[in-house]
């Protein structure tokens, strides 16, 4: 068959088309851009392998929606398991019956609840601080976290590594709240530590930790700093 002539047919029949490839077999095998234009791929002895190139990209894009959804998935069973816990911490710090008590209970559920270094409370001078309560000159709170706009602090801060005492060489990461108690008001802060280097980096929202700042403040009102 004369192919030129077939080409320009203006009604190529497919029993010509077949019977030429049929004859003529290396014009599939050899062109692999005809192959890919098809959505056919050649495989060893000169087969051809139906490979639809559409069912190809429907199959990536469902891996990559079940990929997706199950992050989603795993991202919000820690979110719900931190809420839980956190809902529990806040049962855990009402309960507290003195300024003492309250900062074990911070220290307590910050490594049995959330499986961290620890937990602090400290407050700025000069007037006397409560006991078991870290001490804090004048503007200290404001040089941990970073100025005196700041109101949170997620990541490694060296200037902070005092909060945590002994503990200090296990902690690669912080979470640092501002807290304002009394009236006037004194500064000071809640600090949460990790041994892992990623436990709080600066793209993590602190609202959790921001949340238990505010009953910690709460409940600290209850007593006067005798």
């Amino acid at each position: 068959m004369d192919m030129r002539a077939a080409a320009n047919s203006d009604a190529l029949e497919p029993a010509a088309v077949r019977r030429f490839l049929l004859e003529n077999p290396q014009i599939l095998t050899e062109d692999a851009e005809l192959l890919g234009e098809l959505g056919l791929k050649a495989i060893p002895a000169n087969v051809v392998e139906f490979v639809p190139a559409a069912l190809a990209r429907v199959h990536e894009a469902h891996q990559r929606e079940s990929a997706a959804r199950q992050q989603l998935e795993a991202t919000a069973r820690e979110n719900f398991h931190a809420q839980a816990q956190t809902h529990g911490a806040v049962i855990d710090l009402l309960e507290a019956r003195n300024h003492a008590d309250l900062a074990r209970r911070v220290d307590e559920l910050a490594q049995m609840r959330f499986g961290l270094v620890g937990g602090v409370v400290a407050l700025e001078g000069p007037d006397r601080t409560p006991a078991g309560w870290r001490t804090l000159i004048e503007g200290q709170v404001d040089l941990i976290l970073g100025g005196s706009q700041e109101l949170a602090f997620m990541g490694f801060a060296p200037t902070a590594l005092g909060l945590f005492a002994e503990r200090r060489d296990q902690v690669f990461s912080m979470a640092m709240i501002r807290m304002a108690i009394w009236e006037p008001a004194r500064q000071g802060l809640i600090a949460f530590a990790s041994s892992d280097p990623e436990g709080f980096t600066p793209d993590m929202g602190h609202e959790l930790v921001s949340f238990l700042a505010r009953v910690v403040e709460r409940t600290a009102e209850r007593w006067p700093v005798l």
